[in-house]
């Protein structure tokens, strides 16, 4: 079993009273009911979401994580975390680590905000291993927020049917899709064979065959939904954060409005909303006034978006204290799945905070990423320009360092695609090829990466696929409709004010279009944040400032052929 010793630092500067935070991990599966059903979840000291890390910056984290999965090996991805000056801790198997071996020992560098942790390795996050991780200002340090009072969300979607054997259909031929998910889950906890909502006919009709009957909890029951306790006339900030399989979600709370403030913890120009579309990877911060009836309580209603839904919302009680214990009216319904105009309309009010940096004018290299759906030899696979990645038994990293020209293939991935490509029809072309070539860039140069969504392998069929970058943030310059064109579509971006953001959601049909400097050396994934379709290749891989990169420790390279390597190197 692999012991991992993990240093983590926050990047600001140190102060006086920063403080060592130090915590023991262990992760093992136990059996759990999530959602009132028994099944297996991956659990961090036997808490199921695992434990939040709450620290200042400048605070000093040290983990203690023994791996007791008796099969598997384990990654822990510190999501939204650059990780400059330590890319082996970015917690991504098979790009910048291998698998937990005895003896590791990283430090990580973070930035303040809102974010989470979870499993890299195969589907594991989609088995529970996933944790909240928020970093608020060091003391001292002026907090630009105003609030009474905070609670932190970490939102999911979970299935009954096992990640192994999920994995196992994805790959058979024909392929066996995972399903949506069976239930929604807020901070580890849904009801799938009940309903908080019973009582109110139109509650669960659309999502079962049945009537569900109405929850009843004992105490201690692992799926009883945790109540949001407010005081009247008070301002609250909710962090919300993503870290689902597959669903996208929209995030409302029964007659109050949102005022959203941070997005992927860096600070935006606030906005008011009566809900938030939320997808897989991203995270944000609302305000919440409770300006309501203090006499009544309000529910917190989280429902699918994007696909058509067959799970039903989660829901909990925003409880004023002044209020008695009753249940509130029925519950606000989820907008149409497929409003597409309103998720986007959403995307296109977040704007950078004043003061933010503003993205350089020009970029000096480009890709344009062409999203398809495709086939191997009877495989269903995803495929960025007809090449579906297949991470390589050598971590990226260590054959970058050490120049293990064997390691994976040297030749990159086509930069763009044919102009020609019909994006709103199936392809005509339905087969892809696999890889592992890389995207190599020189140090602190400007990319601009255009996503391009098209039609999957059936007709009318085009999907939300929200896109995360390991080791940056990003400038999000804007959206557009059908295929992207070169020399007019650029004319649109937005260089004023776009927000700096780490998951981006590529819209059905439409383009993205990102901004990043590759000031971080190191290798880094980039790749859809939707756990299926990773494991079905829709990924790349950049690399950048190669000649750049420090030490590497030796743990975190043990297997393929760097293990080799290291062995010959230090037993001459």
């Amino acid at each position: 079993m692999g012991v991992w010793w993990i240093v983590v630092v926050a990047i600001l500067a140190h102060t006086a009273s920063a403080a060592v935070r130090e915590y023991h991990w262990e992760v093992e599966y136990k059996f759990g009911f999530p959602d009132c059903k028994e099944g297996m979840v991956m659990a961090v000291n036997g808490q199921f979401p695992g434990p939040t890390i709450h620290a200042l910056a400048g605070d000093t984290i040290v983990v203690h994580l023994t791996n007791k999965l008796a099969t598997e090996g384990l990654v822990i991805h510190w999501h939204g975390i650059r990780q400059l000056g330590s890319p082996w801790a970015d917690g991504a198997a098979g790009v910048t680590q291998c698998a937990i071996t005895p003896g590791e020992t990283f430090t990580y560098k973070f930035t303040p905000g809102t974010h989470f942790y979870h499993g890299h390795y195969g589907m594991q996050r989609s088995a529970g291993l996933y944790g909240s991780l928020i970093i608020d200002a060091a003391k001292g340090k002026r907090e630009p927020l105003r609030y009474d009072g905070e609670f932190n969300l970490l939102l999911s979607d979970w299935w009954h049917e096992s990640v192994l054997s999920q994995e196992l259909g994805l790959s058979a031929k024909p392929m066996r899709w995972i399903g949506e998910a069976q239930s929604i889950l807020i901070n580890g906890r849904g009801q799938f064979n009940c309903s908080l909502a019973a009582q109110f006919s139109n509650a669960t009709a659309q999502f079962s065959n049945t009537s569900l009957p109405m929850c009843k909890f004992k105490k201690g029951d692992q799926c009883a939904p945790q109540r949001l306790h407010v005081e009247p006339n008070k301002t609250y900030r909710i962090r919300l954060a993503s870290t689902t399989g597959l669903a996208s979600l929209n995030f409302a709370v029964q007659g109050h409005k949102l005022v959203v403030v941070e997005a992927d913890g860096n600070y935006i120009t606030p906005f008011t909303t009566s809900d938030v579309d939320i997808y897989s990877g991203e995270s944000y911060s609302v305000l919440l006034t409770t300006d309501q009836d203090p006499s009544q309580n309000y529910w917190i209603s989280v429902g699918v978006r994007g696909r058509k839904p067959k799970t039903a919302p989660a829901l909990t009680v925003l409880h004023y204290v002044t209020a008695p214990s009753s249940q509130p009216p029925p519950p606000p319904e989820t907008p149409r799945w497929n409003d597409f105009d309103r998720s986007k309309n959403f995307s296109k009010k977040i704007f950078s905070a004043m003061g933010s940096p503003p993205p350089p004018r020009k970029f000096r290299k480009r890709l344009i990423l062409l999203n398809t759906q495709n086939m191997i030899d009877g495989e269903t696979k995803w495929a960025l320009n007809n090449v579906s990645l297949v991470v390589p038994a050598t971590p990226y990293l260590g054959s970058v360092k050490y120049k293990l020209r064997r390691g994976f293939d040297r030749k990159p991935p086509p930069p763009t695609f044919p102009m020609d490509y019909d994006i709103m029809n199936p392809p005509r072309n339905r087969n892809t090829t696999k890889g592992n070539g890389i995207y190599v860039f020189p140090f602190n140069v400007t990319v601009d990466v255009i996503l391009q969504n098209a039609n999957g392998l059936d007709a009318n069929a085009s999907e939300i696929h929200p896109w995360h970058l390991h080791g940056h943030d990003f400038w999000v310059l804007g959206y557009g409709e059908g295929k992207f064109r070169p020399g007019i579509d650029e004319k649109t971006y937005n260089l004023k004010n776009p927000p700096l953001r780490n998951t981006v959601p590529l819209y059905p049909y439409g383009w993205t279009a990102l901004r990043f400097v590759t000031d971080n050396p190191g290798v880094w994934f980039f790749h859809c944040h939707i756990e299926p379709h990773l494991h079905m290749g829709m990924g790349v891989v950049f690399a950048e400032g190669l000649n750049r990169i420090g030490k590497v420790p030796d743990e975190a390279l043990g297997c393929g052929l760097t293990k080799q390597f290291l062995m010959n190197r230090n037993n001459p």
